[in-house]
């Protein structure tokens, strides 16, 4: 497991049955951001990926 894997599992373990809308993950995406600049590109590249997942199927 990866270091980073840690907070999926954490997310995973004390959320995973909780429902929320996908408006509601870009709006906690959008305060991490505003609370950590620093990490604005990969929760870009984050947010892009996983609005594009589809895209791959269509190809």
């Amino acid at each position: 497991m990866y270091f980073t894997d840690r907070g999926i599992e954490e997310l995973d373990e004390r959320r995973g049955e909780e429902r929320v809308s996908l408006a509601w993950v870009a709006e906690r995406l959008r305060e991490f951001v505003d609370l950590n600049p620093e990490f604005e590109t990969p929760i870009e590249r984050l947010a892009t990926w996983l609005a594009r997942l589809d895209d791959e199927d269509e190809d």
